[in-house]
């Protein structure tokens, strides 16, 4: 299993404002539900972060997402662990595979594959 990016989620009713001000570090928007808004460096891109109004279909906000190649297993590896599974593994409308986990400090991490 290999980590492809790690993307911090910002979760803010300021998205417009978000968007504006990590503009000026060059930051472009790449994405928008609505509810998440990505945006990526235009030479790095990478290099994100997404501001989140709410998650849609989770019940909490997950505080970082990390793509990884093979989400079926990462989810494996913290089920044997003994992690908190916060949000089960399940297919989202879309495109992606998810479940979220806890961190030793509490923090919810979303750990995702595009199908």
């Amino acid at each position: 299993m290999a980590v492809r990016r790690v993307v911090p989620n910002i979760q803010s009713q300021a998205t417009q404002e978000s968007r504006d001000f990590y503009g000026l570090l060059g930051f472009e928007e790449v994405m928008n539900h609505g509810w998440i808004m990505t945006l990526a460096s235009s030479s790095v891109p990478a290099a994100q972060i997404s501001v989140m109004t709410r998650d849609e279909t989770a019940p909490v906000t997950p505080d970082m997402s990390v793509e990884v190649d093979d989400v079926d297993a990462a989810h494996a590896v913290m089920r044997e662990s003994g992690a908190e599974i916060v949000y089960p593994l399940q297919d989202e409308e879309w495109g992606v595979r998810r479940f979220f986990v806890r961190d030793p400090n509490g923090r919810v991490v979303n750990v995702l594959g595009h199908r």
